[in-house]
């Protein structure tokens, strides 16, 4: 555990899923367009996101929505939602998720389908890590003591590494700042390597402070996450062509 020195301040970066797309990660909006409709459905498939975390995430239920897949046929847009408290998302008789098509419906003007998967494992889940962490950020919590625990219970429930980084006014202090805290291995260079990224925002009295989570949990093909919506077909052919 230490803050992050200059010799991390240089580099080449990439985003972890956007570099394994098409090898060992697949899309999270599934679809073809002709080019004519692609932009306007790019920008519905972005307010679909933002107000389907909104209304789950930022406010009451707080349902831990980690990911959202988006599929469209010529009829029909379905809704794949990733929680770890699937609950939550239907409701009471599922009128939480009957309230949701509605109102999807009525943003994008076409029949939705919802589905929902349960993340059995959310301690090693990079996005709800980061949404954590943010959040104990917000009620001033030891940030020390807060990355430090969230690292061990990863790495008591599975991953085989974890990182996790924050960066601004750290404490409240005059500076910002950047803190790092890892445990375990994570190879971010390695094509096959299952690295989970998220970055989160805690929007304090003192500003704004950045969460970045990476996980690793080992590589793909040695065993089968949670994340069952990723190995679709789709996804099969590219490990098979990542493999050769």
């Amino acid at each position: 555990m230490s803050d992050v020195g200059p010799e991390n301040d240089m580099g080449q970066k990439t985003h972890p899923f956007g570099f394994r797309v098409g090898i060992t990660e697949t899309h999270k909006s599934r679809w073809f367009a002709p080019k004519a409709l692609f932009g306007e459905l790019l920008v519905e498939d972005y307010r679909i996101r933002k107000f389907v975390d909104k209304r789950l995430n930022r406010t009451p239920p707080f349902a831990a929505v980690s990911d959202i897949f988006l599929e469209r046929t010529r009829e029909e847009l379905t809704v794949i939602i990733r929680t770890a408290r699937p609950g939550q998302v239907v409701g009471q008789k599922g009128s939480e998720v009957e309230n949701l098509t509605r109102d999807l419906q009525a943003l994008t003007g076409r029949k939705v389908v919802i589905k929902i998967i349960e993340i059995k494992n959310p301690e090693i889940d990079a996005t709800l890590i980061a949404e954590t962490v943010s959040e104990q950020m917000k009620k001033r919590s030891n940030f020390r003591r807060s990355l430090k625990q969230r690292c061990e219970s990863a790495m008591q429930n599975g991953a085989k590494g974890i990182r996790i980084q924050v960066a601004g006014r750290l404490g409240g202090a005059e500076m910002s700042r950047r803190f790092d805290t890892r445990l375990g291995s994570i190879p971010l260079s390695t094509l096959q390597a299952n690295v989970d990224y998220a970055l989160a925002e805690s929007k304090t009295t003192y500003g704004i402070i950045g969460v970045k989570v990476w996980v690793y949990k080992g590589m793909f093909g040695d065993h089968e996450d949670d994340n069952s919506v990723q190995t679709s077909a789709a996804g099969g052919r590219a490990r098979a062509r990542g493999r050769r």
